[in-house]
C-alpha cells in the first residue's frame, strides 16, 4: 500500500468499507494522535481519554456507512470525540451553569499587563489550564484548540452564549492571576 500521505482520506474510507484492514489502520494511524489530543484537553486522565479515542474509532469504523457524503473524515472524528469527552465529563457529575440571567461586570477590559504574562513559556500557560475548574478548561479548550466559536460550545454544552463568554473570560483571567503568583515573574 502506498503511504497515506498520498491516499486520500475517500480511497482509504472506501477500503474500509470494502472490509479492507489496511484502511482501517492508515485512517486511525493519521488521525489517532491527534484526535487524542483534542480529548485530552478536556478529559485530563490519561486512561479516561485512551478509553475515549479507542471507544470512538469503534464507533467510527462500525458507522463507516454514515461516511457517504461526509466531506471532512477527521472533522467528523474529532467532533465525535470532543463530544464523547463531554459526556464522559457530564458522566463524572461535572456540570456547566448557564448563567444566563446573572448579571456581571464587563470584562471586556484591556491589559497590557496580562498580555505580557501570555507571552510567557508554554508549558507554564498548560499547567495553569490543567488547574481550571473542568467548565472552564472545556471552554476554554473547545475554543482556542479546536477552533469552535462560543455559539457552537454553548450548543454542544447546552449553556447560553453569554455563559461561554463569561466562562472563557473568567478561564483567561484565571490563568493571568496564577501565571502572575509564579515566583520568576517578580
Amino acid at each position: 500500500m502506498q503511504s497515506t500521505e498520498k491516499v486520500t482520506d475517500q480511497t482509504l474510507i472506501a477500503m474500509c468499507q470494502a472490509g479492507n484492514d489496511s484502511g482501517f489502520t492508515a485512517l486511525y494511524n493519521k488521525y489517532a494522535k491527534g484526535v487524542y489530543n483534542s480529548i485530552t484537553r478536556i478529559v485530563s486522565h490519561t486512561g479516561e481519554a485512551e478509553d475515549i479515542l479507542q471507544d470512538t474509532f469503534y464507533t467510527v469504523f462500525n458507522d463507516m456507512g454514515k461516511l457517504t457524503g461526509v466531506l471532512s473524515f477527521e472533522a467528523w472524528v474529532r467532533r465525535i470525540a470532543i463530544n464523547r469527552s463531554i459526556s464522559h465529563l457530564r458522566k463524572k457529575k461535572i456540570l456547566f451553569s448557564d448563567l444566563e440571567h446573572t448579571e456581571f461586570a464587563d470584562e471586556n477590559e484591556y491589559s497590557i499587563e496580562e498580555d505580557e504574562l501570555f507571552d510567557c513559556r508554554v508549558e507554564d500557560v498548560r499547567s495553569c489550564i490543567e488547574r481550571l475548574p473542568p467548565g472552564y478548561k472545556t471552554i476554554l479548550n473547545l475554543y482556542l484548540f479546536e477552533n469552535m466559536q462560543h455559539e457552537e460550545i454553548a450548543g454542544v454544552l447546552g449553556i447560553s452564549h453569554s455563559t461561554v463568554r463569561t466562562q472563557y473570560h473568567r478561564a483567561k483571567k484565571k490563568i493571568y492571576l496564577l501565571l502572575k503568583d509564579k515566583s520568576y515573574y517578580d
